[in-house]
């Protein structure tokens, strides 16, 4: 299976790291921020740089999703998963555009509300994980499967 792993840097691309049960013995390939903690925690892997920040810009909001129709067009995933922020927002978009299946974990720090980038992606993405049982009571889309760290 090939996977296209997209998040943002800091505490969201740690998450991502401590998956790697999950993703380690797939083909993949990382799409994040040319910062320095993904260029050492990704040193080994295949990383196409996002383009940030991504917090109130709709210049690099418009600038990934051209990114994510290029990569995803190219890459062709079977999954495209995320664990935030707001990079995940185009990619898992156009992912589920082009017939993709697309995941989604909420941060571990949201417990009683949904991130920005969670109410977005919210409506088109076909598994959303939240890591506490009160965030998966807010909407029937949601599921708790325990947390990842």
């Amino acid at each position: 299976m090939k996977l296209l792993l997209v998040t943002s840097t800091g505490g969201h691309l740690l998450e991502m790291v401590n998956l790697r049960p999950a993703w380690e013995k797939h083909q993949r390939v990382w799409v994040t921020f040319p910062l320095e903690d993904a260029k050492t925690l990704l040193q080994d892997e295949e990383v196409v740089w996002a383009y940030h920040p991504t917090n109130r810009s709709l210049k690099n909001l418009v600038r990934n999703l051209f990114l994510a129709w290029r990569v995803l067009r190219r890459e062709r995933p079977d999954v495209v998963i995320s664990t935030g922020a707001g990079v995940a927002v185009p990619f898992l978009w156009i992912g589920r555009l082009l017939g993709m299946k697309t995941v989604y974990l909420e941060c571990i720090t949201r417990i009683h509300s949904v991130s920005m980038a969670g109410k977005m992606i919210l409506p088109v993405v076909d598994k959303f994980f939240g890591q506490w049982e009160e965030i998966a009571a807010l909407h029937p889309k949601i599921d708790y499967e325990g947390r990842n760290v």
